[in-house]
């Protein structure tokens, strides 16, 4: 699943090897993933443009366009958001697309996973690039979204960036639980159902607990290591990498202590968290 150590993996596939090639062709027919664009609409609007750049807050990427001759100017943002299993891949030319994930330099580039067959109709959204390369969302689930101009009124500042005062003024407010208020995009945008518990774990913080209860010093520490939680992530390729994902099941137990996980819904989530340390 998707959170922003995952969006920003591929947000850094696209920036290596997409940018500043020539869109030749787009694939948009799908009419779910590309709502509410009717089929064809993002392609007229991004044929003969580059993406010049490629930015990311919480789990929504959007890319820059720009056009190939002076004249045309800025073009709209192309928004992308991976939902629940999308993938980026961005295949070179000398790529034949028979499974394999590819880089702009023919490498992997699905974050470290292996190879594996792929169905055509899963791949949901297609830029073509003039040499022959594509860059494509593949999203079995079909959970993600394809967009122009996508609005970012409605998220809040980067769960990675977020400042150490407007953090404390966000998350340290109400009654909600602290694992809800974590969840919730436009407090905070980019953490998501795992990534919250491994931050909450490493917190000794219960995720039921009302944010608003927390001290200055909690909070601190909270941004702290959701901050470090995040950086552990993209460099090891993913929140499943977080040291107490494994043992978030029945008979899992806390890595420091040994008590016996306990298992909730917490911000209609499954929640897993040690009980004797999680306070």
């Amino acid at each position: 699943m998707p959170e922003l150590p995952e969006v920003e993996s591929a947000r850094q596939v696209i920036e290596r090897s997409a940018l500043d090639r020539r869109i030749v062709d787009v694939d948009d027919a799908d009419t779910y993933e590309c709502r509410p664009h009717a089929p064809g609409e993002i392609r007229e609007a991004l044929v003969d443009r580059r993406l010049r750049a490629v930015h990311r807050r919480g789990k929504l990427m959007w890319c820059e366009t720009t056009g190939i001759r002076s004249r045309q100017g800025e073009g709209p943002h192309l928004g992308i958001h991976l939902g629940m299993s999308g993938r980026i891949l961005v295949e070179d030319r000398s790529t034949s697309d028979e499974g394999g994930d590819y880089e702009g330099s023919g490498g992997q580039s699905d974050g470290g996973r292996p190879s594996r067959p792929r169905k055509e109709e899963w791949y949901r959204f297609t830029l073509t690039f003039d040499d022959g390369g594509r860059l494509r969302l593949f999203d079995k689930r079909r959970l993600g979204r394809v967009r122009l101009d996508p609005d970012l009124d409605a998220l809040g500042p980067d769960a990675g960036e977020i400042g150490r005062e407007e953090f404390r003024e966000r998350v340290g407010r109400g009654t909600a639980p602290l694992k809800a208020r974590l969840l919730d995009q436009g407090t905070l945008a980019g953490v998501g159902n795992l990534l919250a518990d491994e931050v909450l774990w490493q917190s000794r913080l219960d995720p039921q607990r009302p944010s608003g209860n927390l001290s200055t010093e909690e909070l601190d520490e909270l941004r702290r290591e959701l901050r470090k939680g995040i950086r552990r992530a993209i460099d090891k390729g993913g929140v499943h990498t977080g040291e107490v994902i494994a043992h978030r099941k029945h008979g899992g137990h806390c890595l420091r202590c040994g008590a016996e996980m306990k298992r909730a819904t917490v911000g209609s989530r499954t929640t897993w968290w040690c009980p004797q340390e999680q306070v």
